[in-house]
């Protein structure tokens, strides 16, 4: 192994922050992915607070991006990686919600999440993505025994911590 392959190596072992923005967008749009896999083959529908969560996830993942490309200036990406952070908070919120308010609930129709997703539009112009077409009750169906909104829930809590140790590590992102 010559010394530089090897000094390269060290820094990615004693720093590997960077690698966590990427671990981000990658778990953050994999979460979409796989929502809109079960909504299509498996008839799983989105519910409001469904789509206001794969809004989330999507905002984290773009933004979890752009702080990985701003990694060679550390204050610039941690920064911007506070914002995705707070949203993986939120989305941690927004799907425990789901789970123990709105689930319960008759209809989750003009609630908060359906009343961001219709001001942005994002149902008429994504309607494939976050028109939600389920209530709540219905959209909250198990999967591997945990209701889909824990899985959100876990899959948030695991992005919030990937954008904490970025955002307060020590040193250097690469």
């Amino acid at each position: 192994m010559s010394d530089e392959t090897s000094e390269d190596w060290a820094s990615d072992i004693e720093r590997p922050y960077a690698k966590y923005l990427l671990w981000t967008a990658l778990l953050a749009f994999g979460g979409v992915a796989i929502a809109v896999g079960l909504q299509f083959y498996a008839d799983m529908q989105p519910c409001a607070w469904c789509t206001l969560q794969r809004l989330l996830y999507i905002v984290i993942g773009a933004l979890a991006l752009l702080a990985w490309f701003l990694s060679e200036t550390p204050i610039a990406a941690r920064v911007v990686a506070v914002v995705p952070m707070l949203g993986a908070l939120a989305g941690v919120s927004a799907a425990l919600y789901q789970h123990f308010v709105a689930a319960e609930t008759l209809s989750c129709n003009l609630t908060f999440a359906d009343k961001v997703i219709s001001t942005l539009g994002l149902d008429r112009q994504l309607p494939w993505l976050f028109e939600a077409r389920a209530m709540c009750d219905e959209a909250n169906l198990p999967l591997l025994g945990l209701p889909f909104s824990i899985w959100s829930a876990i899959l948030f809590a695991m992005l919030a911590v990937l954008l904490s140790i970025t955002v307060f590590s020590r040193g250097s992102l690469r």
